[in-house]
Parts: C-alpha cells; structure tokens; sequence
C-alpha cells in the first residue's frame, strides 16, 4: 500500500533510534503495535458490518444469479471448447478410410451411365440432348488441330482524322 522497502524501514528505524533514543524506543514500538492492532480491529469490525448488511439486502443472492448466468457452462461455452478440443487432437491421416478407387474421367466422350440407385434422377430429354451437343463440341475442339491466329492487318482508314466542313462566307 504505501511501497515502503527494507532499505527505507532500516532509515526510519535509525532516525528513530536517534531522535526518540534508545530508552523509550521500546515503550514507542509497543504503542505503535496496539495502535495497528486497534485499526486492524476496526477494519475487520467495518468490513463484517459491511458484508451483513449485503447479505440482509439480498446482494449475495444476486450476485451468485449473475454468476450462474454468465458462467460459461451456462453460455454453452463449455462445449464450444470441448468441440475445439477434440478438433486439435483430431489427426485425419487415423481417421481416413481408405476410398475406393474411381475410374479415371475422360475428358471427351459421352457421360458414362448412372447407377442403379441414382436412376429415378436421369436428366431430361432437352437436358440429355445439352450433354450430348457439349460432348460432341468437346471432341469436336480436341480432335481439331490448334493454328495461330492470323496478324490483324494495320488500320489506316481509322487512324485518319474526319474531314471537317468550314463555313462558307
């Protein structure tokens, strides 16, 4: 509280020593005890009147709701925790299955045939038909040999200023 070190005990202890002297310094350490004992006990009687009259008026009730709603069990806190506590011990390399191997995909050709589970969800006639005509426009763009665009040949005509009309006099 008032941040006094050793160094300055020990010089109030010296003046002391010197200004009251040595034969009374006894008797004035003894007064000076009783006095802090006295505060002490005053303290202590204020702070216990104090925390009756919190508990008379219904403080600690309050205060204990406060805490119950704001706890973080109550927020669900608790498991937001325990969900990030089991993400960082989680390791995907354990937990992997193995997946079954797929066929590679091709990028031309027609779409291969749905299973028989996903066959109530075929595609319509117009949709099937939009497939087909993407397929045939990709087999169509690989099979094609690629050529290098042609120089765009240089435009004069659009370079040149508009005629202008003068005003006739």
């Amino acid at each position: 509280m008032f941040d006094i070190g050793w160094t300055e005990l020990l010089v109030i202890g010296v003046v002391a020593l010197i200004v009251i002297g040595p034969k009374d310094l006894p008797e004035m350490f003894r007064t000076l005890g009783r006095f802090t004992a006295k505060v002490r006990s005053m303290a202590r009687d204020f702070q216990r009147a104090m925390e009756a009259a919190a508990d008379d008026t219904g403080v600690k009730d309050v205060a204990k709701d406060l805490n119950s709603i704001a706890s973080p069990r109550s927020l669900g806190l608790d498991a937001v925790k325990d969900a990030a506590t089991k993400f960082e011990k989680w390791d995907p390399l354990k937990t992997a299955k193995p997946a079954a191997a797929k066929p590679p995909v091709t990028a031309v050709g027609p779409k291969p045939p749905a299973p028989a589970a996903a066959a109530a969800v075929l595609p319509g006639p117009a949709t099937q038909a939009l497939i087909d005509a993407q397929a045939e426009r990709r087999a169509a763009l690989a099979a094609a040999p690629v050529e290098p665009p042609a120089p765009a040949a240089p435009a004069s005509d659009a370079a040149a200023p508009a005629p202008t009309r003068t005003p006739e006099a």
